[in-house]
């Protein structure tokens, strides 16, 4: 499972012209799912997600997390973070989950970020959307379960 977690101060998602998402102060997050990720992969993301100290304290050092701040969350589904180029100019896609199962995994990432008290926004699964974004710093971090154990 691949994550790229950008700290805003405001995102939003829309679907056909319609608000489906947003938030103030937090994360940006895009998630791909890719073939043979499990529960074992989708919990590295969710605590690195919910851990990630990447917020100023009171000295301007980034060191609070998300939940330490009360930021809340937008996540979206990006099948296209599973993309290879290695073997020419156009993605290959075949690693990517199928989508029922990625479905399944971002919902249980997300319900588990929301048992931990935080505020979780999210798009349309499978629909174009169009995301916009305040980037606060810039702070943009990737995490790939495949990487983390």
């Amino acid at each position: 499972m691949r994550a790229v977690v950008q700290r805003v101060k405001w995102a939003k998602v829309e679907v056909e012209g319609e608000i489906v998402g947003q938030i103030d102060r937090g994360y940006m997050v895009l998630v791909g799912c890719e073939d043979g990720d499990g529960d074992k992969d989708r919990k590295y993301v969710e605590d690195k997600i919910a851990g990630l100290r990447v917020f100023e304290d009171e000295n301007d050092k980034m060191n609070l997390s998300i939940e330490d701040v009360g930021g809340s969350l937008l996540i979206i589904s990006q099948f296209t973070l599973l993309g290879d180029v290695r073997g020419g100019r156009r993605p290959s896609f075949i690693k990517a989950a199928r989508p029922e199962f990625a479905r399944e995994m971002l919902e249980q990432l997300m319900d588990n970020l929301r048992k931990r008290g935080l505020t979780v926004e999210t798009g349309r699964f499978q629909t174009h959307m169009e995301v916009s974004l305040l980037n606060d710093g810039p702070v943009t971090i990737l995490i790939d379960s495949r990487k983390g154990f």
